[in-house]
């Protein structure tokens, strides 16, 4: 496996793979690997010659009272455990190198990204979708993969592919979980063991959710209700719970076609999320 830092020696490895016939599969990730990234490396080996993993702690994602400054970063670690799992090349480029002196181009994607996360974080999405803007113009990959948990994240970047016609196709992959059904984060190392006990509420209640959209229930504020019940028996605070259309991910009035329950809670300093997709 190539460790490349700049963004010229990567586009060189790109080019030589494609005059040898490869395909070109990207994971852009932040690195802190588990499960859940291993999983999008494999099958993005799985389905092309070059498997390009890109390890970047975007800064331009983070809010000022966030964690980017302590945001786990262990180049070794990740880059062993991503060429375990089949990546080809790992990108891992300094801040300097994605936002040399006097960068200041955005990427906005204004439709998805007022609701869900959008709410409390603002300017996130303008930096995930800036992000990944320059990282498809720099890997130029066939295909790109996207864990559902990050499930906002996912319309964003397909909306911003389809709009700026980006010769890219995003596959969504589902999510990775812990054997108690807690979705595996960077984050969740965050959490005291009496936090990483009570956080399993998060999948619970959307399964108890789940469960009564399929005995009937189709009003979303029933759902909503049913889910934050469970939530506030635990230490947990609630960011947001919301029912959307799963394209538009706007509220909806009333669960019916493809929907998507989403959650943000907060287990001491650490901000989960996860979510499950309904087909009604």
């Amino acid at each position: 496996m190539q460790t490349i830092h700049t963004i010229q020696k990567l586009r060189l490895a790109v080019q030589k793979a494609r005059t040898e016939g490869k395909s070109i599969g990207f994971v852009p990730t932040m690195g802190a690997f588990h499960q859940g990234h291993l999983s999008l490396i494999q099958r993005c080996k799985k389905d092309h010659g070059l498997c390009v993993v890109s390890i970047f702690v975007n800064p331009t994602q983070f809010g000022p009272k966030e964690d980017y400054r302590n945001y786990p970063r262990d180049k070794r670690r990740d880059c062993r455990m991503a060429a375990a799992a089949g990546a080809d090349v790992v990108f891992y480029p300094s801040v300097e190198e994605m936002y040399p002196f006097g960068c200041c181009s955005l990427v906005d994607v204004p439709d998805v990204t007022k609701t869900l996360c959008g709410k409390s974080r603002p300017h996130h999405f303008r930096g995930v979708a800036t992000v990944v803007a320059k990282l498809f113009l720099i890997v130029n990959p066939d295909q790109a993969y996207f864990g559902q948990k990050d499930y906002q994240q996912t319309v964003v970047i397909q909306k911003m592919a389809r709009d700026l016609n980006f010769p890219v196709k995003i596959r969504v992959i589902a999510t990775v979980r812990e054997p108690d059904g807690l979705a595996m984060s960077s984050r969740n190392i965050y959490l005291t063991p009496q936090e990483r006990s009570e956080a399993t509420v998060l999948f619970a209640s959307l399964q108890a959710a789940k469960r009564s959209v399929g005995k009937g229930e189709k009003d979303p504020k029933a759902i909503k209700a049913l889910i934050r019940s469970m939530i506030i028996r635990t230490s947990g605070r609630i960011d947001y719970i919301e029912c959307a259309d799963a394209q538009t991910l706007r509220p909806v009035p009333r669960l019916e076609g493809r929907c998507v329950i989403a959650l943000a809670v907060f287990f001491g300093k650490a901000r989960l999320i996860d979510n499950i997709i309904l087909q009604i």
